[in-house]
């Protein structure tokens, strides 16, 4: 667990150098842990050595480690939301960074609703149109936008990508750059309930990069807690 914090103090250091050197503040650039398949003991760690968002691909490994971690930590679901988990979702998580359906959005609005709540999401955008991965097409972001912000409960806060996975971090700039320019041509249209502040974007590899190209939000896994040791 000693490792883990170090680990963490690593990966902060090094995401304030990546936005000073890009002429951006530091403070806008935030560490989400990527805590899939890792024991609640280890992301407790991770939450002690300052870490104060986490993200889980599974509503239900979410459920079975909250109470286990502990503390002030959000949490944030980063991985493909199935529709009968909606309600669950909502309950759980802070921000949804994986909205990729008006059909999703309507169901995570009612359940919303019923909690008495808003729902913060970002919309996955499937930028390298990959079939394997799940996200809205590039064409598809603004009319998805478009019927999301006639919804009463949720909330866009803004986009989130995974590139196609390449040996070459620099490989991912496209795709995070892409993203930004949506961000910013979104924005542009002024649509009601639709501030896109957030770019989740970055990940173990490739986010020095993606703090240059814009990212608020990066998902890091392995450069904290080392490889996984249980299968995906």
């Amino acid at each position: 667990m000693v490792e883990i914090a170090g680990n963490c103090r690593r990966v902060m250091d090094a995401i304030a150098d990546a936005a000073e050197r890009s002429g951006r503040d530091p403070r806008r650039v935030r560490l989400l842990a990527a805590t899939k398949t890792q024991p609640a003991e280890a992301v407790r760690a991770a939450v002690e050595a300052g870490v104060s968002l986490l993200g889980e691909n599974y509503v239900q490994e979410a459920q079975a480690k909250k109470d286990l971690v502990g503390g002030n930590a959000e949490w944030h679901l980063i991985g493909h939301l199935q529709r009968n988990k909606a309600r669950a979702a909502v309950g759980l998580f802070s921000l949804i960074q994986s909205l990729d359906s008006a059909r999703l959005a309507r169901i995570l609005d009612r359940e919303a609703q019923g909690q008495d709540r808003d729902v913060g999401v970002l919309v996955e955008v499937n930028l390298g149109g990959e079939a394997s991965k799940t996200g809205v097409a590039e064409e598809g972001l603004v009319p998805l936008l478009r019927e999301v912000s006639g919804l009463s409960r949720v909330r866009v806060r803004g986009l989130m990508v995974v590139p196609p996975l390449a040996a070459d971090p620099e490989a991912s700039r496209p795709y995070f750059r892409r993203l930004r320019e949506l961000r910013d041509s979104v924005n542009e249209l002024g649509l009601a309930d639709v501030a896109l502040e957030e770019l989740s974007m970055g990940m173990t590899h490739d986010y020095h990069i993606a703090v240059a190209e814009g990212s608020t939000l990066v998902r890091v896994g392995t450069a904290l807690f080392g490889p996984r040791s249980v299968p995906a």
